[in-house]
């Protein structure tokens, strides 16, 4: 079903987060009726493997949406340790995608939102002061029903001095102030640009294991999950995976496949400096979505570790779900077709083959 998106592309970031969600999700009562917890996710009963990752679930009242929509595992938005400007307007665009989305094409965006839907998610993880996020993730988490689970996720910010102890000491703040929420899942996103000294922080193998081992040393016991991007390279993943691998205790992949996106012009379609190129996701980047849940499945088999996998990108569909699961998901997620069907989950929950 293509429906009125619960986050307005045509509004901007704090239009939303101020009025939003919008459409179905605007609809305060629950919608969906408990579901038996057949499920286990980090050691905590959900009725489906399914939610809706780190992106559009902007602040509490989109994570209860969320909830109330039967998504039972839907992660409250990157978050930072101090207040973090988004990214001009616009920030989601819709992209034409033929096919399977390659790295580093070039794609025409337009305001026209149409089916198979890719778009740009061009927004920097912007974030409020923690005076604002932690009651509101806090009361989020709280709103859960049996069988479902809040995530909060985070993100270190680098400092003007490019100091590498102050970088780690901002994750491990980040994780305390998270893990004061409550909630019983913690994210940490390793899959921005412009954070890590080789580009994206997960490339960045032994920065990334010093990171998650301060993070773990502060949450303790809480499940911590990592946000990994694409890897082309096979080795370099199972590189990354000898460093962190038993160490976490799930990965989450994709994030996004980067483009440059341009207008029907031939003009950098997104305002500002450094935005020439931009992720996308939606369903031109499922292939490497897939690809990676198939290869971590394989992996930690080969290197006999345990952490969960949860498999993202160009889910809309319950055989879209069904793949990833026999890819070797423990939990799916969709951010794209989720935003524009509020609805999905339950669809999901009706007609999947592999709950």
């Amino acid at each position: 079903m293509f429906s009125e998106p619960f986050y307005d592309p045509a509004k901007s970031y704090l239009d939303n987060f101020e009025h939003g969600p919008f459409g179905l999700f605007a609809d305060t009562s629950p919608n969906s009726q408990a579901d038996e917890s057949r499920h286990q996710f980090l050691g905590h009963p959900v009725a489906a493997p399914f939610g809706i990752p780190a992106g559009p679930l902007i602040n509490g009242k989109f994570v209860k949406a969320a909830l109330d929509r039967g998504f039972d595992i839907p992660v409250y938005k990157t978050v930072r340790t101090h207040r973090y400007a988004c990214h001009p307007w616009p920030n989601v665009l819709a992209v034409k995608v033929q096919g399977d989305l390659a790295p580093n094409r070039t794609l025409i965006a337009s305001h026209e939102y149409g089916e198979p839907l890719s778009i740009t998610n061009s927004f920097g993880v912007p974030s409020f002061d923690p005076d604002f996020w932690q009651p509101d993730m806090a009361d989020a988490a709280a709103h859960a029903g049996p069988g479902q689970i809040v995530v909060g996720s985070f993100q270190g910010t680098l400092p003007e001095n490019g100091s590498v102890a102050a970088y780690v000491e901002d994750f491990v703040l980040g994780a305390r102030l998270v893990k004061e929420t409550g909630v019983k899942v913690i994210e940490v996103n390793l899959s921005c640009p412009n954070e890590g000294t080789a580009n994206l922080l997960c490339f960045d193998a032994p920065r990334s294991r010093q990171v998650v081992e301060a993070i773990k040393d502060e949450i303790g016991s809480i499940p911590l999950v990592i946000k990994l991007a694409y890897y082309s390279d096979e080795q370099r993943l199972e590189q990354f995976l000898r460093e962190v691998g038993n160490t976490v205790d799930g990965i989450q992949s994709i994030n996004t496949i980067s483009a440059e996106i341009l207008d029907d012009d031939g003009k950098q379609a997104l305002p500002g400096e450094g935005r020439l190129r931009s992720g996308v996701c939606g369903s031109g980047v499922k292939w490497a979505g897939l690809l990676m849940t198939e290869r971590l499945s394989r992996l930690r088999e080969e290197l006999g570790m345990g952490f969960t996998i949860i498999g993202v990108g160009g889910v809309g569909s319950a055989a879209d779900f069904d793949e990833y699961r026999r890819g070797g998901a423990d939990a799916v997620m969709s951010a794209t077709s989720a935003m524009w069907n509020p609805n999905l989950a339950q669809e999901i929950k009706g007609q999947a083959h592999e709950l």
